[in-house]
């Protein structure tokens, strides 16, 4: 038989877990002085494996600035571009996305207004068609998401490209790939030459493939990590979670391949 004493050490530990379980999550915000140095020319915010953080990538050349994803909204679109002056100065700064989900691209109009946004063609169509209907799904999730998007719009683009574009940022070229529908219409990839590292987007992460519509397919997908592979890439860089090396390419090549169960 259970002691009386037992089972009070039982309930308290049962009581404990549930409230582990139920522990809200950390903020959806960018940290701020947690920038590193990844290569020669590129730093990256990690974003701690934090829910609706992206990992925000800062690629310095000589003559200007790369920024890529924002967080989302004016503040943490802030946080970044303090965080890109502290490594660049007031060198011309460039901003892009990998696309345009809230936490990834509705921070941009917090920079100011001599930034040149740059959008693959397939980005300004997917604005155009859904406008702020994600935006205003992650806002209604808690009132924090609602004060940070609160006014948040799509910057306009001052740059755009169908399929393919290179930035020189000054001894850096950076190229820009429209990668068709994997995880969203207006998937963008990076891929900073000098130093091979490859800003994959949701295409490409540790965690499970993120398929979010209909259109979404498997061929595609495939398609897009052969155009990865081909590139050699040295470390990649995925829009959450931690950062790897090819081996993620195969993974997600193997999974999509798996036969159906």
């Amino acid at each position: 038989m259970r002691s009386p004493g037992a089972t009070a050490a039982v309930v308290v530990i049962a009581s404990l877990s549930l409230a582990a379980g139920q522990a809200p999550r950390p903020d959806p915000l960018v940290r701020e002085n947690a920038t590193q140095k990844v290569s020669d020319h590129v730093h990256v915010i990690p974003d701690n494996s934090v829910p609706m953080v992206p990992n925000v990538g800062i690629i310095v050349g000589d003559r200007a600035v790369l920024v890529i994803d924002t967080g989302m909204g004016a503040r943490n679109g802030a946080t970044v571009l303090r965080e890109a002056q502290k490594v660049a100065g007031s060198k011309t700064v460039y901003l892009v996305t990998t696309h345009i989900h809230p936490e990834h691209d509705l921070g941009a109009h917090a920079f100011p207004a001599t930034t040149q946004m740059i959008r693959a063609d397939a980005q300004v169509e997917e604005i155009a068609a859904d406008g702020t209907t994600t935006a205003e799904r992650f806002a209604s999730m808690s009132p924090l998401n609602a004060e940070l998007l609160k006014g948040a719009v799509f910057r306009k683009a001052d740059i755009t490209f169908k399929d393919t574009y290179n930035l020189d940022l000054g001894g850096v070229r950076v190229r820009m790939m429209a990668m068709g529908f994997n995880h969203t219409r207006g998937d963008t990839a990076f891929f900073v030459e000098p130093d091979a590292v490859l800003f994959s987007g949701d295409i490409v992460m540790t965690r499970l493939p993120n398929i979010s519509g209909p259109e979404s397919r498997v061929q595609q997908w495939l398609t897009s990590l052969d155009r990865f592979e081909a590139l050699r890439p040295k470390l990649i860089v995925p829009s959450h979670g931690p950062l790897g090396d090819a081996a993620m390419i195969a993974s997600y090549r193997a999974y999509f391949r798996k036969p159906p169960v």
